[in-house]
């Protein structure tokens, strides 16, 4: 079409505000459905913990609040919530410093095996869980064997596995979050007769605290809803709630598991609700 055409016979708004409509539209439909397929397994979860009936089915017989008072007063769904956030606070305490330490020498120096190392810490989140757990059961059989001590089935031992997991969520947050930082602070600092540690005390950890405070977040929540790990290293007598849930589910199927899934998600949600209220998540994830 020439452009005399087009300018004697120019498109109607309407057309041509119809194509851009349209693919907004799709696109919007599309992020709606993304959603819906994110969401909907941990609303039926939800939905599940209020049915009347034992058996699931649809619709519902009615509504109750029976299987959180079942959950509540199972004494092994207690004891392995008492034990998963005391194994996950201490990994956190335990793997968020080694992790930062990491962390500050691959974003702040150049040296050859940088890579190699960044790749090494990075591994075990490339490694599927069932994998890494009957290795490090097969690691302790050999160290107790060697030793002469205890190590499979007991806390530090259980404590230590989870601590390899939470190390590379560390370095991974820390590292982006140094990435982003402008270092003439710090060299201004350094320039005006403050020593490295107090500079890295008052200058660098304020800055990077974002990166810090998220790779606890996400450590914690590793370690305390972690399985397949925990499953071949946790010791008799003490299991953690997953491990709890799992050998409910092996002779009982029921909302129970539904109410305590609901009570795990509420728990982390809230957690990250309140971690994203001092430090935005969103700028660092």
């Amino acid at each position: 079409m020439s452009e005399d055409a087009v300018r004697h016979f120019p498109l109607s708004p309407s057309v041509s505000r119809g194509r851009p409509n349209l693919g907004r539209a799709a696109f919007a439909a599309w992020v709606a459905g993304a959603y819906l397929l994110i969401l909907a397994p941990v609303a039926m979860i939800v939905l599940i913990s209020f049915f009347a009936q034992e058996i699931v089915s649809f619709p519902p017989d009615g509504v109750t609040l029976r299987w959180y008072v079942n959950a509540w007063s199972r004494p092994e769904f207690s004891r392995g919530l008492f034990t998963s956030i005391e194994v996950a606070l201490a990994t956190t305490a335990i793997g968020v410093p080694i992790g930062v330490a990491a962390a500050l020498p691959l974003a702040r120096s150049a040296f050859p095996a940088k890579s190699a190392i960044n790749s090494l810490l990075l591994a075990p989140l490339a490694l599927p869980g069932v994998v890494a757990g009957a290795g490090l059961y097969m690691l302790y059989v050999a160290t107790e064997n060697a030793l002469d001590t205890d190590i499979k089935g007991t806390m530090a031992g259980l404590v230590a596995a989870h601590t390899m997991l939470t190390i590379p969520w560390t370095v991974r947050l820390v590292v982006a979050s140094l990435e982003g930082l402008d270092r003439s602070v710090e060299e201004a600092a350094a320039n005006l007769g403050a020593r490295p540690f107090i500079a890295f005390r008052r200058i660098t950890l304020p800055m990077m605290r974002p990166g810090v405070v998220a790779a606890a977040m996400f450590s914690f929540i590793q370690s305390f809803e972690n399985l397949d790990l925990t499953l071949l290293l946790v010791g008799p007598g003490r299991i953690t709630l997953p491990v709890a849930m799992l050998n409910y589910l092996e002779f009982r199927m029921d909302p129970t598991l539904a109410a305590v899934a609901t009570a795990q998600i509420v728990l982390v949600g809230a957690l990250m609700i309140a971690t994203d209220r001092f430090v935005k998540l969103s700028r660092i994830v």
